[in-house]
């Protein structure tokens, strides 16, 4: 393959890599004297077992992911997802449980949990699991309430292995193919709706190339899917507003955001570009170039070593100075997750580290005139970074 890229092969092929994780899971589990974990957060749960399902406790039928440190492991999930759990995961211990039958997910959780007595120490992810799971658990471990285990996972999930850059890089290339779509579709008439529409088609398409070229049997799914945010002219300022049927219009400023849109291989990107349809307005152009100084100024910034809050710091310093009001944030770690840890944001002290992949960002909102945004996924390299998702940023008319 050219530029250095790797093949990273079929589903099965990659197997290892998630049951790599889990034990060194199981070592830090034992190291904080931990006995058992209990994830409940989808995103968790794929990390380490590779599998994922639609369904969760809305439906009454969450998954779980049970792991001891002492090396069982048990996948406890609908038994109408079998077929997809046996043929996705390296998790040889996979429980199931039926709607209505018996005490449902219950019985499985048990029997996971087995011989662990009240003096041991459980583990969830208290700020993810859902209060149904959570509340059963402190009635079983009443007396030694479970711990939260939280920041072992995402600890384990703030430097990104080799695979997961080369597929961050790959979400890089669904997200700008989408946003180029988006551009080229807009025209003075054109509904905001069909804009976005271009861009859910752009994107499935590139991440059915890259995945088809892989695996042409993979489970994974190449389709784009979840709600854009796609606010026109003075809605810019509704910074997550959706698609609507309001026409662009002569001068419009269109907004995409794909943050929460391009789920690429479970994995999430950080992405937005803006353009004009027609013309810019001094002011907007003084405002959306002023987005644009702010987070340049803050990957100029970005490199390992340097701490969190001073990216932000960069950021914040140019907006203070044309005469915007303080930015809370300039971005967030992200992965599998949309937001991980750390934040580029005041009071974080974390030093940036290779490996570590953040949606960096420059934006300003003000009133109901007009909102500037800009925003980018970059990995941090060992001697700067690399931006996944390079386009040009540059004012643009279309």
């Amino acid at each position: 393959m050219s530029n250095g890229e790797i093949n990273l092969g079929g589903e099965k092929d990659q197997l290892p890599l998630f049951k790599n994780r889990t034990s060194e899971l199981q070592r830090r589990l034992k190291d904080e004297g931990i006995d058992i974990l209990v994830m409940t957060d989808a995103d968790s749960i794929y990390y380490y077992s590779a599998y994922w399902g639609d369904l969760g406790l809305e439906f009454g039928r969450p998954s779980m992911l049970v792991v001891a440190n002492g090396g069982d492991v048990t996948l406890i999930t609908p038994g109408s997802e079998s077929l997809m759990a046996e043929a996705m995961t390296w998790v040889g211990d996979i429980a199931y449980y039926s709607d209505g039958v018996g005490t449902e997910w219950r019985a499985p959780l048990d029997k996971a949990m087995g011989n662990i007595s009240s003096a041991s120490r459980i583990a969830i992810e208290r700020d993810k699991i859902p209060a149904a799971i959570a509340n059963y658990l402190n009635e079983m471990f009443s007396s030694n309430p479970p711990t939260n285990g939280t920041p072992i996972i995402a600890d384990m999930r703030v430097i990104k292995s080799t695979e997961e850059l080369q597929m961050i890089r790959q979400a890089g290339q669904v997200a700008v193919a989408m946003g180029i779509a988006g551009r080229d579709a807009m025209a003075v008439g054109v509904p905001e709706y069909e804009i976005s529409l271009a861009c859910i088609n752009a994107g499935t398409r590139k991440a059915a190339e890259i995945i088809g070229a892989e695996d042409p049997n993979a489970l994974m799914s190449p389709m784009i899917h979840n709600l854009q945010a796609l606010p026109s002219g003075k809605f810019t300022s509704y910074t997550h507003l959706h698609p609507r049927v309001k026409e662009i219009a002569h001068g419009d400023p269109v907004y995409m955001c794909f943050c929460s849109i391009c789920h690429f291989k479970q994995l999430k990107i950080g992405y937005d570009r803006q353009y004009f349809v027609g013309a810019a307005d001094d002011e907007r152009a003084r405002i959306y170039n002023t987005a644009i100084e702010a987070q340049t100024a803050s990957l100029r910034e970005m490199r390992p070593g340097v701490i969190a809050e001073d990216v932000h710091k960069a950021a914040d310093e140019v907006y203070q100075a044309a005469g915007f009001a303080p930015c809370y944030r300039t971005g967030r770690a992200l992965g599998y997750s949309s937001l991980e840890e750390p934040q580029l944001k005041y009071g974080d002290k974390t030093p940036l580290r290779a490996g570590m992949v953040f949606a960096v960002d420059g934006g300003i909102t003000v009133d109901e005139f007009f909102g500037a945004r800009v925003g980018d996924t970059v990995i941090v390299t060992d001697d700067g970074i690399e931006i996944a998702t390079e386009f040009p940023r540059e004012l643009t008319i279309v």
